[in-house]
């Protein structure tokens, strides 16, 4: 008789590949013995994106389920799908990480007797009419926030706010949003006098995280900086690129703008945003919503960006400089202000020694303590196994 490898289920009802902390964490666990399994559907805009293969870890994806009645019935059997095969794989543990994951995740852990992580990446908006199974998934999250055996949030104030909505009295965890240490870049040459800058981008588009200010300020700024964008539209924002390419085009900046489309997978991803130079990651300067007003942590944008040895160009507020201007790892701006960031590109321009050494900085911190490996290390201290099965 032998020990078996732990096991571990993912339940995501979109595309796992979409939440970079999904694949960080898989593979640490991976790693260190654990058989992984995923459950996923299509999600609009990044169904092209994709885990890279690994022996431990599978990925299992239902087709989008549409909208109407249509939806419902796919949510319904991507619960049953759900339930049904974790009946024969027997999992340790579930990893449930957004609310509509909730209801299959309570339903695994009656039917099979795992115990349940709840990692809430995005915490869901208040609802005016909510619709039953809206209000079905909403007691489902309740009921798993208060008796999961574990609970995760990307962000401290998020965390707090969840404790408190939630009176969860069990486990928590805050994990940051950052890159494994394998991502991290050797220390990046110094530029040569006169070389382009290029400023990047990538995840979703829209005109709060990219806004179209951007090609105004940087036809201001820059005679010679490029910019290069990765990302794909959401349902909210479908032809936004279609726009800000129209915008470059007319100022005459087509050819020193670059859309390179979704990347399928995060390795390549980084490959391509290599050899930029300062990375952009823009919020909104006033929101009601506590996701977007609560990103330092939870937004892996900068932490990526510094794993890559690019200075940051952030938004202008206090918990962004607190945490990215201030050690010196960028600078600060308001990003849908075109002369404000249009000085902050000129400044970045005409000092790129000082962005090669910020981007350094951040490199430097990134390997030393914003890791996904430092940051998941008490979860994984915690999903640690005491007891399990064996097998011949």
């Amino acid at each position: 008789m032998s020990r078996r490898r732990p096991r571990i289920v993912y339940l995501q009802y979109t595309n796992p590949a979409g939440y970079p902390p999904l694949e960080h964490s898989s593979r640490i666990l991976a790693g260190r013995g654990w058989d992984v399994l995923f459950f996923g559907t299509g999600a609009f805009g990044a169904d092209g994106l994709a885990f890279p293969a690994h022996p431990a870890i599978e990925v299992r994806r239902m087709a989008d389920g549409g909208s109407g009645l249509k939806q419902r019935l796919n949510y319904l059997a991507f619960m049953a799908w759900a339930v049904a095969t974790c009946l024969k794989f027997r999992p340790d543990w579930v990893y449930a990480s957004e609310a509509l994951s909730c209801p299959a995740a309570l339903a695994i852990r009656n039917a099979t007797g795992c115990r349940v992580v709840y990692h809430e990446h995005d915490t869901p908006g208040a609802l005016a009419r909510p619709s039953g199974v809206q209000r079905i998934v909403r007691a489902a999250r309740l009921k798993l926030a208060r008796g999961a055996d574990l609970c995760i949030l990307p962000q401290q104030k998020r965390l707090a706010a969840f404790v408190a909505e939630t009176r969860r009295t069990g486990p928590t965890e805050c994990v940051w949003n950052c890159p494994r240490r394998e991502e991290v870049v050797p220390p990046r040459p110094a530029l040569t006098a006169g070389e382009p800058l290029t400023f990047y981008y990538h995840g979703s588009l829209n005109a709060e995280r990219l806004p179209i200010s951007i090609i105004e300020a940087l036809h201001r700024a820059s005679a010679t900086a490029k910019l290069a964008i990765v990302g794909y539209e959401t349902a909210g924002s479908i032809g936004y690129m279609t726009e800000l390419l129209g915008t470059a085009a007319r100022l005459g900046l087509g050819g020193r703008v670059r859309y390179l489309g979704p990347i399928a997978q995060r390795a390549d991803m980084m490959t391509a945003a290599a050899t930029a130079d300062v990375g952009l990651a823009f919020m909104p300067m006033q929101t009601c919503d506590i996701n977007m007003g609560h990103m330092t942590g939870a937004s892996n944008k900068p932490f990526d960006y510094l794993a890559l040895g690019q200075m940051l160009l952030v938004s202008d507020l206090p918990d962004w400089r607190e945490m990215f201007v201030d050690p010196g790892y960028g600078r600060a701006c308001i990003p849908f202000a075109v002369d404000d960031l249009s000085r902050a590109l000129s400044w970045c321009a005409a000092h790129p020694d000082a962005v090669r050494a910020m981007g350094e900085a951040g490199r430097q911190r990134v390997l030393a303590e914003w890791n996904y490996e430092r940051c998941f290390a008490g979860v994984v201290e915690r999903l640690a196994p005491t007891t399990l099965g064996l097998q011949s």
